[in-house]
């Protein structure tokens, strides 16, 4: 019997794939522990007739460091089996391509979707992705599983006896009213409008909070500044007297502490407002601030490129002069003794979110990794990064967040994004995207922590991006008036209910943005930051997030269970969570039809309490169906 062999200008249909083993295992993980086995095991089709293959091995930037040859392990029928031991790598990021050498001549073996090989005729395309890691610190089991609330403190809620800021104005109004906007995006604006939330007003809420699951509260800033938003940071050191000062965070802490939840604050150290007692431009701060005199103590903290009035701001915004943390002055006030991070770790809070991470250096944000780890071993330290954290580059340098000393997660925009996409579009690719890349390029401890959204601050309420007009084109007149249609509304909570059940069941932690699990509109800033609507928010998407918060800290698989995507098209999504015996299954049906799902083994849905072998899902619906790890699923 002849075997076939491939032409040399025709492999289009060949392809292979890699596999990632640690000690023998798939974790579904592209970074290994520095202490433990790698191993990429490289399948191939015998058809091409493979006579060796070679590794050749890249450093962070894609420059060639060596070339290694695999060794064979298995021939079958079908395939041929390779094997790369990964030897003598330090910490760090790397990628991979193949040089296959076989009876039709030379090859290239290079990254397709996920771990799919593809066959090139000379080396172009994408390489593969590994990483060494070494963690200084324990895994963060006791947050895994958990649920991330999100709070715009001016937002939330009132509550305490809170004197208003003389230069403040506050609002009246709460439910369904409008904050002020610019004329323009871009616009001046001064944000000196108040709604009046405090933090005694969320402890007046933390039992509410608490019945969505909730284990951690994300604050926006609160430290001491002019605006509302606080992004503008007068002073570090003093939490804002409109939010309730020193004393209202320390009960805050002490209550939620009581309830099992811990607070993380937003940790903005890229820039300070140019109002504060650090650069005091305004002179409201009877300190020497940097724009005032060179002799001032936090001079060195800017940098000025014509003193005083032309100096570096975030995104040239003059109200933000960026700081540089790496000046040991700068960087020392905030993460050495005595310092910010050193402050209110002191205080009790679990953690911060770095706010724009990827201006900050890999060393400051390590300092403040460690120094956190001082006081608190179960310390969390976010990021703010919008794309794949793990082969992020800023400003020509690739970061290290996951390499081991840094960051625990990032704000998983990507997942947002494809989930979106997925049923807004009817388009799975950034969806495919998230799971075949970002989450396996990440540790499985980062993947089970990531801060995984459907909205925040910086974006569009969810509900408006999944059913609403788009914004494009329209004046802040228009969107500051433009609220779903009824038809809307009842197709958006449809929309939502499955964009939670996908948030809430892939690895990680599903974020909150208050107010999202009540339906709360709105378009981009500022009319993403309505206030709460306490007494006209939506019961059924509330009901289906504390349901679904039940579902998840009732199963353990969503704490450190495998994922397992079992099949994604355009329309249609499954995928399973397993720990031991036990699995838990999504479904997300974002067809016009019903499907139907076949179990080889009883089940029950953990949504309707229904045990059945056959489920089927209504068009636009979505399900969590626990089964054996075993179990075998058809779609149809």
């Amino acid at each position: 019997m002849k075997s076939l062999r491939v032409s040399y200008l025709d492999v289009s249909f060949a392809t292979g794939s890699v596999s990632y083993l640690h000690d023998g295992k798939s974790l579904g993980s592209g970074a290994f522990e520095f202490n433990k086995k790698a191993e990429l095991r490289i399948l191939l089709p015998r058809a091409l007739g493979v006579v060796s293959v070679l590794a050749n091995l890249y450093d962070e930037y894609n420059r060639l460091i060596r070339t290694e040859e695999c060794k064979l392990l298995s021939v079958d029928l079908k395939n041929d089996a390779y094997s790369l031991v990964l030897k003598n790598f330090d910490i760090g990021i790397y990628f991979f391509s193949f040089k296959i050498n076989c009876v039709a001549g030379e090859l290239y073996g290079m990254k397709g979707k996920g771990r799919e090989l593809i066959l090139k005729t000379k080396e172009e395309g994408a390489h593969f992705q590994f990483s060494i890691v070494n963690f200084e610190h324990e895994v963060p089991k006791q947050h895994f599983g958990g649920l991330i609330y999100h709070i715009f403190v001016d937002r939330f809620n009132r509550g305490g006896n809170v004197k208003k800021r003389k230069d403040a104005r506050l609002m009246k109004e709460w439910e369904g009213a409008i904050p002020e906007y610019p004329e323009y995006p871009g616009a001046h604006l001064e944000n000196n409008t108040f709604f009046g939330g405090t933090i005694y007003g969320i402890i007046e809420k933390l039992d509410y909070i608490k019945s969505l699951g909730t284990t951690l509260i994300y604050l926006s800033p609160i430290f001491e500044a002019y605006s509302n938003h606080k992004y503008d940071t007068g002073d570090y050191m003093t939490v804002d007297a409109m939010f309730g000062g020193e004393e209202a965070l320390i009960k805050l802490i002490k209550e939620a502490e009581a309830r099992g939840i811990g607070i993380i604050l937003d940790g903005v150290f890229n820039h300070t407002g140019s109002d504060s007692i650090y650069f005091n431009k305004n002179e409201r701060y009877k300190t020497l601030g940097a724009y005032q005199s060179k002799e001032s103590p936090y001079y060195k903290w800017y940098n000025f490129e014509k003193y005083p009035d032309k100096y570096t701001s975030w995104w040239g915004i003059e109200i933000l002069p960026r700081i540089h943390p790496d000046v040991k002055e700068c960087g020392d006030f905030i993460a050495g003794d005595g310092g910010v991070i050193e402050k209110y770790s002191r205080l009790g809070i679990t953690g911060f979110r770095l706010d724009v991470a990827d201006e900050l250096s890999d060393e400051f944000i390590a300092k403040i990794k460690s120094k956190m780890l001082g006081f608190n071993p179960s310390s969390v330290l976010y990021g703010e990064v919008w794309e794949d954290a793990s082969n992020k580059i800023a400003y020509d340098k690739r970061k290290h967040y996951y390499l081991g000393r840094e960051l625990d997660g990032v704000m998983n925009y990507p997942l947002r994004n494809g989930i979106i996409s997925f049923l807004k579009n009817n388009d799975k690719s950034e969806l495919e995207y998230e799971f075949l890349d970002v989450m396996f390029n990440a540790p499985v401890r980062v993947r089970n922590m990531q801060m995984n959204l459907l909205g925040t601050h910086d974006t569009e309420r969810i509900i408006t991006i999944l059913a609403g007009v788009s914004a494009d084109g329209k004046s802040n007149d228009v969107l500051a008036h433009t609220y779903l249609t009824d038809e809307e509304k009842a197709n958006g909570i449809k929309l939502l209910k499955m964009a939670y059940t996908i948030l809430a069941t892939v690895p990680g932690l599903p974020t909150i943005f208050y107010g999202d699990e009540v339906g709360l509109e709105g378009y981009k800033d500022p009319f993403n930051r309505r206030p709460y609507p306490w007494k006209s928010g939506n019961d059924e998407i509330r009901n289906f997030y504390k349901l679904i918060g039940k579902i998840r800290s009732s199963n353990d698989v969503y704490a450190d269970g495998d994922f397992e995507l079992v099949h994604l098209d355009d329309e249609t999504l499954l995928f399973a969570r397993k720990k031991d015996n036990d699995a838990c299954l999504t479904v997300v049906n974002n067809s016009k039809s019903d499907i139907k799902i076949k179990l080889s083994g009883k089940a029950c849905s953990l949504t309707s309490d229904i045990e059945a072998k056959e489920f089927i899902l209504s068009p636009k619906t979505s399900d969590i169906i626990k089964i054996k790890s075993t179990t075998n699923i058809e779609i149809t």
